[in-house]
């Protein structure tokens, strides 16, 4: 939050030693949770819900009003977390955020396609990486 721009161990557990491609689902969602925290709040009278305070009036329940649930993807829209109330959360399944990671893993190493490099980028990658290996082997003659 305080600007940096790189985000080390997305997936990464047990100090490095294990990857996890849930984990790294996780913690996707977690990051783009914080990239959208960082756009920072919109503020206006359909954020600060001021038609729902005067209805429901200050110090009473706005849990259960409509505005709240329409709102609540403002801050942020996560994919894994889920934001239902228990019994709903529960009617559907009561999947854990492992749970519903893991779906999406298998999902996308079943059903996801690389696009391929255009040629063009490809060749001045080659490139790249030819001048790298004659250079390193220049340097050990």
């Amino acid at each position: 939050m305080a600007g940096a721009n790189t985000i080390y161990g997305a997936g990464v557990l047990e100090l490095g030693q294990t990857f996890s491609m849930e984990q790294l689902v996780i913690d996707n969602d977690i990051i783009e949770m914080e990239k959208k925290a960082m756009e920072g709040v919109v503020v206006n009278d359909e954020t600060l819900a001021v038609d729902a305070i005067k209805e429901i009036g200050v110090g009473n329940d706005f849990l259960a009003h409509p505005s709240t649930m329409e709102n609540i993807d403002l801050a942020s829209d996560p994919m894994i977390f889920d934001r239902y109330m228990l019994g709903e959360w529960t009617s559907n399944g009561a999947k854990s955020a492992v749970d519903v990671a893991h779906e999406i893993v298998v999902d996308v190493m079943k059903n996801h396609v690389v696009k391929p490099i255009p040629e063009d980028r490809l060749k001045v990658m080659k490139e790249i990486v030819q001048k790298a290996d004659d250079a390193f082997k220049k340097r050990k003659e």
